[in-house]
C-alpha cells in the first residue's frame, strides 16, 4: 500500500474516533448491572394444620446501556415455585427529551402494588389487586414522558400490546390491549391513576384503578383500588381494594440493623380470570374475600446487599356460603429475602 493511502486511512480513522457521535458512545459504560432476589419460605396453614416450604422466587436482573439514549433490561426467574420464567426483555430508546419508547415483554402501565419487585415487597404475600386482579405482562410498545415540574414529577405512560400470554406470541390477531398510566409525585405523596384494557379470552375487560402513597419519618401509608368491568355482563364487575401501613426504626441487634412492623387490610367481590364452565359463560374462579395481614421484619443492611426476615399472619373473611380453596385461607408465613 502506499504511503499517502496510509496516511488518507489513518486522518479518515482519527476523525471518526473524533466525530460527536462516537465521543458521545465512548461515555457509555457497556459493563452491565446484574441484580437479583432471593425468596425463601415457610407457610403453615392454620385452618388446615398443613404446611409447605417453597423457593418462592429467584429473580435475576441485567441491564444496561449500549448508547446514551439505547438501554436494555432482562429478567428472569429461576425458580418461581420450581418453574423457571422470562418475564421482561425490552429495549428502550430515548427519542427526545424526556420521550422514550419502550418495546418488548413486560409489565403494562396499570397499577401500582403489581409493579413492586419480590425484594421490595412489604408483605410475604402480594395483595390481591397485586396477583389477582392486575397481574398482566404483555408483548408490546410503550411510550414514556416525563414532566418535571417545581418540586414535583409527572410520568405518563401508554402502550399497545398483544391480547395473548406472553407464552403465545405466534397468534396474529384483529385486536390489540392497552394500558396507561399517569403518575404525579410532589414533596411525600405520590398520586397514580390509569386504565386497561385486555382480552384475556374472548371477553374484553376494562380496568380503571387509582393509588396514593405517603411517606412521612418513619410511616409509610398506601391506599389502592382498582374496578374491573367484563363487556356484554359476562361477570359481574369487581372491586379490588389494599389499605396498608408500615412503620420502620433503627435497631441494634446482633447483625440487624432496622425493624419494621406491617398491617393491611385488602379483599375483593367475586372475580374471574376468563374461565369459562359448559355453556360457555365465566366462572367466579376467585371468590369474594376480605383480609387482614400483622407482620414484622427484621433487617440486615450492606452496602449492596439486603437481607429480610418476615414473619406474618393473615386472617381471611370469606362469605358463609364459600368454601375456601386450600391454602387460601388463614396461614402463618415466615421468609427469608436477600436482595443484591
Amino acid at each position: 500500500m502506499k504511503p499517502y493511502s496510509n496516511a488518507l486511512i489513518a486522518t479518515l480513522l482519527a476523525a471518526i474516533a473524533t466525530s460527536p457521535a462516537m465521543a458521545e458512545e465512548s461515555r457509555v459504560d457497556y459493563k452491565p448491572a446484574i441484580h437479583g432476589a432471593l425468596r425463601a419460605r415457610y407457610e403453615y396453614s392454620t385452618a388446615d394444620g398443613k404446611g409447605r416450604f417453597q423457593m418462592r422466587n429467584a429473580r435475576l436482573q441485567l441491564s444496561g446501556a449500549i448508547a446514551p439514549s439505547v438501554s436494555y433490561f432482562i429478567q428472569t426467574d429461576l425458580c418461581d415455585r420450581g418453574s423457571m420464567k422470562i418475564l421482561d426483555a425490552w429495549g428502550k430508546l430515548g427519542l427526545w427529551q424526556s420521550l422514550a419508547l419502550q418495546a418488548g415483554q413486560f409489565r403494562l402501565p396499570f397499577g401500582t402494588d403489581c409493579f413492586r419487585a419480590p425484594g421490595n415487597y412489604i408483605f410475604p404475600n402480594h395483595s390481591f389487586v397485586g396477583i389477582e386482579m392486575n397481574n398482566v405482562r404483555g408483548v408490546g410498545a410503550k411510550l414514556s414522558y416525563t414532566f418535571t415540574l417545581p418540586g414535583s414529577t409527572l410520568s405518563l405512560d401508554g402502550g399497545a400490546f398483544n391480547p395473548t400470554s406472553i407464552t403465545d406470541q405466534n397468534v396474529w390477531v384483529s385486536t390489540l390491549a392497552y394500558a396507561a398510566k399517569a403518575q404525579l409525585s410532589t414533596g411525600n405523596v405520590t398520586i397514580a391513576t390509569g386504565f386497561q384494557t385486555i382480552v384475556p379470552d374472548s371477553v374484553r375487560t376494562n380496568l380503571t384503578g387509582a393509588s396514593v402513597n405517603w411517606t412521612c419519618g418513619h410511616w409509610i401509608v398506601e391506599g389502592e383500588y382498582i374496578y374491573k368491568h367484563y363487556t356484554h355482563n359476562r361477570h359481574k364487575s369487581t372491586h379490588g381494594y389494599n389499605l396498608w401501613a408500615d412503620y420502620h426504626f433503627p435497631v441494634k441487634a446482633g447483625v440487624f440493623r432496622q425493624a419494621s412492623f406491617q398491617a393491611r387490610f385488602d379483599g375483593m367481590t367475586d372475580h374471574s380470570t376468563a374461565v369459562r364452565d359448559s355453556k360457555g359463560l365465566l366462572l367466579t374462579n376467585h371468590p369474594g374475600r376480605n383480609r387482614v395481614t400483622a407482620g414484622g421484619t427484621l433487617t440486615y443492611l450492606a452496602t449492596r446487599v439486603r437481607c429480610d426476615v418476615k414473619l406474618s399472619y393473615e386472617k381471611y373473611f370469606y362469605r358463609r356460603s364459600v368454601t375456601p380453596a386450600m391454602g387460601d385461607n388463614d396461614r402463618i408465613c415466615a421468609e427469608l429475602v436477600v436482595k443484591f
